[in-house]
């Protein structure tokens, strides 16, 4: 059974995590900074410290990154490499600065972009965190920084990681695919593309 720690994984929801994890192979292993969703690691992605070296095949990191301050952005990154065994990956999702800019520019910050599970989205949501959220006192939701499909890749390779991928998603979003030196790429991708991303288009 291989290992993926999901960081930055909110409440208990299958559903959030990436479907290439839920074929049964993969062992979920849920860290978050909020301990009111009960993860199985308390911790943020800026000090991975409570997590050993190299001790998961995969780090998913869906919308947890742009929580963080830019500073902070470089020592996460840092540390998933820690983590990660020599023929691990990372897959990371972001809201997509690029598109969501374009909507700014058009005068439409605050018209509703698309439906989540959170409820309606906005372009200044995706810039600044849910309002929604934050207003009743989730002050985790917001966002200290952003990301371009760009910028990611760049602050990948810096961190060490061999190779990234990147395609654009669905929902003003992007994934990145990081993979490790030792890591099995044509596997990877199998896996993923089953999975239902495809990063060979």
């Amino acid at each position: 059974m291989k290992k993926v720690l999901n960081a930055g994984s909110g409440p208990v929801n299958p559903e959030r995590l990436q479907r290439t994890f839920r074929n049964g192979g993969w062992q979920e292993v849920r860290m978050d900074v909020d301990p009111r969703v009960s993860p199985d690691i308390v911790g943020s992605l800026e000090d991975l410290s409570p997590v050993a070296d190299r001790s998961f095949d995969a780090v998913f990191c869906s919308h947890s990154l742009e929580h963080l301050h830019p500073h902070d952005v470089r020592s996460a990154l840092r540390g998933i490499v820690r983590v990660l065994k020599p023929d691990g990956f990372a897959l990371i999702t972001s809201p997509d600065l690029e598109p969501i800019a374009a909507l700014v520019a058009q005068g439409r910050g605050e018209e509703i972009a698309y439906e989540s599970p959170l409820g309606p989205i906005t372009a200044l949501d995706m810039i600044y965190g849910h309002a929604a959220s934050i207003e009743r006192g989730n002050y985790f939701m917001a966002h200290n920084t952003g990301f371009t499909d760009e910028r990611m890749a760049r602050l990948l390779l810096e961190a060490r990681f061999d190779e990234v991928l990147l395609i654009k998603g669905n929902c003003y979003d992007f994934y990145a695919l990081a993979l490790m030196p030792q890591a099995d790429k044509p596997q990877i991708l199998t896996e993923l593309r089953n999975g239902g991303l495809d990063f060979t288009e």
